[in-house]
C-alpha cells in the first residue's frame, strides 16, 4: 500500500537496504535520477517490469513529472 513518507524516512530506508524506484519517462530519468535508482518508467510498470524488483525489501518510489 502506498504511503507518504518524509526525506527522512527515505534516507533511512535506502540505508536499511530498501530499493529506490524512479517512475518518470526514460528522458526525465536521464536527466535527472537519483543515484542507485531503478528505472521502470510509469506506462511500462506491470508485472513483468516489477519482476526486476525484490519482493523482499521495501520499495521506495518517486516521480517528478506527474505522468
Amino acid at each position: 500500500m502506498p504511503t507518504m513518507i518524509e526525506r527522512k524516512d527515505v534516507q533511512r530506508l535506502i540505508g536499511e537496504g530498501a530499493q529506490l524506484l524512479d517512475v518518470m519517462s526514460r528522458d526525465a530519468y536521464e536527466h535527472s535520477h537519483l543515484p542507485g535508482a531503478i528505472h521502470i518508467s510509469l506506462k511500462e510498470l506491470d508485472e513483468e517490469s516489477a519482476a526486476r524488483l525484490d519482493r523482499e525489501l521495501p520499495v521506495v518510489t518517486y516521480c517528478a513529472d506527474y505522468q
